[in-house]
């Protein structure tokens, strides 16, 4: 397994007085996709909202690619190399899809080939560019949800934290996401995950957490998971099809 890209160590915080996090733990090898499972509650999306800066932690660290980022700036975050695709729509509707894609490279400056790194992202997303021109509000959910990764990609970012990526969509549109994240992951981009179709994304992902009342239960191989009842009966079934808290 390749080296550890993302650290997460004994976090703690919440909301107010209410506290989400309980010590989660665990550590994402570089190159990768991770997907992370648990009960309505588990604290899945909080765990993102923390590694993104969103949720200012009362105890505990986050180290990416060696480097202590507790608590940073989200500007700081995503010029390390960390990009957050959060749950639902979020895009510019009366903006073209390719104008869409281009507010990704906002946060890069003035020092790189935006057009280059804008080819780059339509060449993995065949349908964006033959509706590059259209107003991103024309776009399917799974369209518009590819665009959002797009975007995304104009960072360049070594990890991308994509939170329900398929909630909504047909299963051809999720079969497609999907294969677009191991394209990504085969060219070295490391892919952390929330899922509430646990058992499709745990069959695409290297390595699987499982995460219930705010601590790491469980952190192994994917397949593994995949293949503990104590787990399929918890979390493979019904339960998994509530959204991610």
């Amino acid at each position: 397994m390749s080296d550890t890209i993302l650290s997460v160590q004994n976090l703690v915080g919440g909301y107010g007085k209410m506290t989400i996090l309980n010590g989660t733990t665990f550590a994402v090898p570089q190159a990768t996709i991770t997907t992370i499972i648990g009960p309505n509650g588990a604290g899945k999306s909080t765990v993102f909202k923390a590694i993104f800066g969103l949720l200012k932690l009362r105890e505990g660290k986050i180290s990416f690619a060696g480097r202590d980022v507790t608590n940073l700036s989200q500007r700081a975050l995503l010029n390390a190399g960390i990009c957050y695709v959060p749950q639902g729509r979020n895009i510019f509707p009366e903006l073209s899809v390719r104008h869409n894609i281009e507010l990704g490279g906002v946060a890069a400056g003035k020092d790189i080939d935006l057009p280059t790194r804008i080819e780059a992202a339509l060449d993995l997303f065949p349908a964006l560019r033959r509706k590059s021109t259209q107003q991103a509000s024309t776009l399917s959910g799974g369209e518009q949800k590819q665009l959002e990764i797009a975007r995304s990609l104009l960072l360049e970012p070594k990890l991308v934290l994509i939170d329900e990526p398929s909630i909504g969509l047909s299963p051809l549109m999720v079969q497609q996401t999907f294969d677009i994240l191991k394209r990504l992951r085969d060219r070295g981009v490391t892919i952390l995950m929330i899922e509430q179709n646990a058992r499709s994304a745990l069959e695409i992902s290297d390595l699987g957490i499982v995460l219930e009342l705010g601590q790491t239960r469980m952190f192994d191989k994917a397949e593994r998971i995949l293949n503990d009842p104590r787990i399929g009966q918890l979390f493979l079934g019904g339960a998994m099809e509530d959204n991610a808290a």
